[in-house]
């Protein structure tokens, strides 16, 4: 079943390579969907920002991406992963980082 997944991603994840590995995590995975720095959300990340990311794509890849996002890469530190499983309002062929 196709579904998607939107997720913020709190910790020391920016300037740590975590959008690369995130994109690479994502073609072995096979997913598809986007990655980027947040900085303008104190709200939601602290005054650091945070890493956004949707994901879409069959339930079990959902989920194995959404464990890898949890770790993270080993030079990060995730601190806290919230996770919205949402309709798509659009349809991605592929996973890109955005700026």
């Amino acid at each position: 079943m196709f579904k998607q997944a939107h997720l913020y991603i709190r910790g020391d994840v920016i300037g740590v390579g975590f959008r690369a590995w995130t994109k690479y995590q994502a073609k072995k995975t096979g997913v598809c969907g986007w990655v980027r720095n947040v900085y303008n959300h104190p709200e939601i990340f602290d005054s650091e920002g945070g890493v956004e990311v949707l994901i879409q794509g069959d339930n079990k890849r959902i989920e194995q991406m959404i464990d890898l996002l949890k770790e993270g890469p080993p030079v990060s530190r995730v601190e806290a992963v919230e996770v919205f499983y949402e309709e798509p309002k659009e349809t991605y062929k592929e996973f890109e980082i955005r700026r």
